[in-house]
């Protein structure tokens, strides 16, 4: 049976937001919060692009906030949202070395409870001197067995399909906001930085989609100042504001962050852009990425590289495990090489995808991949973008990776893994099995896919038989680039039961029906 998991807290919560819900009025912010330089403006500073919440765990938690000048960060916290007692927190001085963005982590908080927060942007000069405070709130991690609730998607403002302001904007982020999720899973593609957004656009049978959008985003993203006016252009968007400060968010990032189906090393062969080489623009990009997000890039187990991949500990029923198979990646190829040690992972990420799985005591080990496995997702008429390249025999190319880390799964006895996905603009359901396999040396596991948030929806890929896959359900349009509002955009919802450690997922559509259910019993193989 259901169970209205946080129905208690979902009133206290959306209360805290009604400052939060003032400055998220209207779809897009005045033009002045763009971009004005800080001796231009008068009055106190501006904190009008909301706030947001990320990495969060059983004690921590990272906050985030862009102001309209320079500033220095505050944050307050609060067991209640009557805020009469508080523990304050000075952040950073946010200024335009960092596009006036600004990241302060929030440490010793207890477990599982709710955290009300507020920033304050002070002036430098004069720190009585501060704006309107801008209101948030987010659960701890728990730190003993506790209903947990998710919801993951990825692909937004994709194909020239940006924020409408005729249909709302980004409607699906308040669908998934009623559900009062503990965080929410971006599977990539927060952006696309290679799609402009135009005025409008003709639609099939006449009619006319209408689009907010910027200078930054009338063209491809190659300087910083246009990657960062990616990123800033979602938040436009009242829906996706609103949700900002309810819903923390787990991150991660794909090709159209860059460019379409991209890889290291690459020299785009595209006559929009000026500068070709793929590491500069990718090295911008993920600049803006840090920038943008409240995603830590001083951990302990970092990279010099500043990497994306990491493992969120969500209590003991569920750990998180964030790949990045863009960043590791080796060149797109008809994936045919008998041996591959690079692959979509890079070897390094996976030695720690199974340091990590192998260390986990959680019930569930959610895998969050920007890609899918046994979907494939071709780039051109030879090359093929992910790891599946639709040769249904023993494991080629980038698959001798994921047939790696599967025996290893399977060899160490890991059990409760779960694969989450986005990228292919639809949304379905596969199990993998090595009775239906070539490759035969894992245990069955499920992999589901959903998406778009707000991006052109595509017709269905094919399968792979390599590791077995069997689609049990798939809801895709029939023609491609189908515009949001026509049936084409889907999110997912995962809830794990404390008491008896079931976990389900739920796939569902924009306005939230739900369209197929799977439940999993803990520990339970092949199910």
């Amino acid at each position: 049976m259901e169970k209205a998991h946080g129905t208690g807290q979902a009133f206290g919560r959306r209360a805290v937001l009604r400052s939060s819900l003032a400055v998220a009025g209207a779809a897009a912010l005045p033009p002045l919060a763009a971009a004005a330089p800080a001796q231009a403006l008068s009055g106190r500073p501006s904190a009008d692009w909301g706030v947001q919440a990320g990495d969060v765990t059983t004690s921590s938690g990272l906050v985030w906030v862009r102001s309209d000048r320079r500033a220095r960060m505050v944050v307050e916290t609060s067991a209640t949202e009557s805020f009469r007692t508080v523990r304050r927190w000075t952040g950073p001085l946010v200024g335009p070395e960092t596009d006036f963005t600004g990241r302060t982590a929030l440490r010793g908080l207890p477990p599982g409870e709710e955290i009300h927060y507020r920033v304050l942007l002070a002036d430098p000069d004069d720190p009585r001197r501060t704006g309107r405070p801008v209101y948030g709130t987010f659960r701890t991690a728990p730190a003993l067995r506790k209903d947990v609730r998710f919801v993951w998607s990825g692909d937004l403002a994709g194909q020239g399909w940006g924020i409408n302001p005729d249909r709302g904007g980004y409607r699906i982020f308040e669908q998934m906001r009623r559900l009062d999720p503990d965080f929410f899973l971006c599977s990539g593609d927060n952006v696309y930085a290679d799609n402009p957004i135009a005025p409008s656009v003709v639609l099939p049978d006449g009619s006319t989609w209408r689009n907010v959008t910027t200078e930054e985003k009338s063209k491809v993203a190659e300087t910083l100042a246009e990657f960062r006016g990616a990123f800033r252009y979602n938040l436009l968007d009242a829906n996706l504001r609103r949700f900002n400060a309810q819903v923390p968010t787990v991150v991660q990032w794909d090709d159209h962050e860059v460019h379409n189906n991209w890889y290291p090393g690459q020299i785009l062969d595209d006559a929009r852009y000026a500068e070709k080489r793929v590491d500069v623009l990718s090295a911008r990009s993920l600049r803006a990425f840090t920038e943008y997000f409240p995603v830590s890039t001083h951990r302990p187990d970092a990279d010099a590289d500043g990497r994306v991949y990491r493992v969120l500990r969500h209590g003991p029923l569920l750990d998180v495990f964030v790949l990045d198979m863009r960043t590791y990646r080796n060149a797109n190829s008809p994936g045919r090489q008998p041996d591959d040690s690079q692959g979509i992972l890079g070897a390094r990420q996976l030695r720690w995808l199974k340091r990590e799985l192998s260390r986990s005591r959680a019930v569930w080990k959610v895998i969050a991949a920007d890609m899918p496995l046994g979907l494939v997702v071709t780039d051109g008429p030879v090359n093929f973008e992910a790891v599946a390249q639709g040769d249904p025999g023993a494991p080629l190319g980038r698959e001798l990776q994921i047939a790696e880390l599967l025996r290893h799964i399977k060899h160490q006895r890991i059990t409760g893994t779960v694969w989450l996905t986005a990228d292919v603009h639809y949304t379905s359901a596969q199990h993998y099995d090595p009775a239906r396999a070539a490759f035969k040396d894992f245990a069955p596991f499920w992999e589901f896919v959903s998406g778009p948030l707000n991006a052109g929806g595509f017709p269905a890929v094919k399968l792979d038989g390599t590791f077995g896959p069997e689609q049990p359900f798939v809801r895709a349009p029939a023609t491609a680039n189908v515009p949001p509002g026509q049936g084409s955009q889907f999110f997912g919802e995962v809830a794990i039961d404390a008491e008896g450690g079931e976990l389900t997922v739920r796939l569902r559509d924009e306005d939230g029906a739900v369209l197929f259910t799977k439940v999993l019993q803990p520990g339970r193989v092949g199910q």
